[in-house]
């Protein structure tokens, strides 16, 4: 069982309220990601229900159990840190092994389960190996494994893909899904960047200032955000968004329209502009276009598309994608 629950979980330190407070049901097995950007108390969060931090208000529930003053060691949670941590003289064996040893396995059960782990992460080639002698991807590797060992009823993990390049982050990224796949833990999972959340996530919890913004599926999110907060910070690259006279032909305060919404043509269309930057990505171009009277505008284009800096363009939002936003921000349905 993996099951975890915040009810009205606040945390100060001192006079300043990081979180507020906070309801959220997290369920057996689910692969949970907290996203938003820094500061915004996602990693706090991660703490309070590993333990690492004190609550100063309200309950945390696992598997039915009041844990709120629990020790870590006592919640049955492994997490997963940044930095991955490992002892350098000893051997990926040695790192796997050390929460077992601590704990009196003996030999057999250690070697046993040492050896699953190192199956299941593609590691049973480098056991002998010291830590610098992997790749950062590898030593993320090992870190993991320390955690699977315990066999835990939840694995945390506190933005473990920063310190990799980009090529390593995506290949992590997919091992740690697949990861998921194999051993139906349930997992939450603290990151920034929103696009390790849509990809990896069962269900997304956006986090502003310590308050839940929403929660939901990551099509969910996509497709009906909540507030402009939600609508910007999902999607890459960002919601277009659109304020004055534009707005108001759609009883909005604001209207927000997806790059990928927009269709480009050098005819007619519904706003003229000037293509500014263009980031070509091969499948994908990005157009940066100048629109007259609405300021920049993103537009996503085909990949082979021939648009150049200078270009007279026009851009039309499809009607059946636009998101309207009241003056409060929230969504108007």
């Amino acid at each position: 069982m993996g099951n975890i629950k915040l009810r009205e979980v606040s945390k100060s330190f001192g006079s300043t309220k990081v979180i507020p407070s906070i309801d959220l049901d997290i369920e057996d097995g689910e692969f949970v990601v907290f996203v938003g950007p820094s500061g915004c108390g996602k990693s706090t969060l991660l703490r309070l229900i590993a333990g690492l931090e004190d609550v100063t208000g309200g309950q945390i529930l696992i598997d039915g159990k009041d844990a709120t003053g629990l020790a870590p060691a006592k919640r049955g949670l492994s997490m997963v840190f940044q930095s991955y941590a490992l002892y350098p003289h000893m051997s990926v064996r040695g790192n796997i092994a050390f929460p077992l040893k601590m704990a009196g396995e003996d030999k057999a059960t250690i070697d046993r389960k040492v050896g699953e782990a190192a199956r299941v992460l593609n590691l049973t080639d480098y056991l002998d190996r010291k830590p610098r002698q992997l790749s950062g991807g590898q030593r993320q590797r090992v870190a993991i494994g320390r955690a699977i060992v315990r066999e835990p009823e939840a694995f945390l993990f506190d933005e473990p893909l920063s310190n990799l390049d980009a090529a390593l982050r995506v290949n992590m990224r997919l091992e740690i899904s697949e990861l998921h796949q194999q051993l139906k833990t349930t997992m939450i999972y603290v990151t920034h960047d929103q696009v390790e959340a849509m990809t990896m996530a069962d269900k997304i919890v956006v986090l502003q200032a310590g308050n839940i913004e929403q929660v939901g599926s990551p099509l969910e999110l996509y497709k009906a955000p909540r507030n402009r907060f939600v609508a910007g910070f999902i999607g890459s690259p960002k919601m277009n968004f659109v304020e004055g006279a534009e707005a108001q032909k759609h009883g909005a305060q604001t209207i927000g329209i997806r790059p990928e919404h927009i269709a480009i043509s050098k005819g007619e269309g519904t706003w003229q502009g000037t293509v500014g930057v263009s980031e070509h990505l091969g499948s994908d171009t990005f157009l940066h276009v100048n629109v007259d009277g609405l300021g920049t505008i993103t537009a996503r284009a085909d990949g082979e598309m021939d648009v150049r800096h200078g270009d007279r363009v026009s851009l039309t939002p499809d009607s059946s994608k636009i998101h309207k936003f009241d003056q409060n921000g929230l969504a108007i349905r």
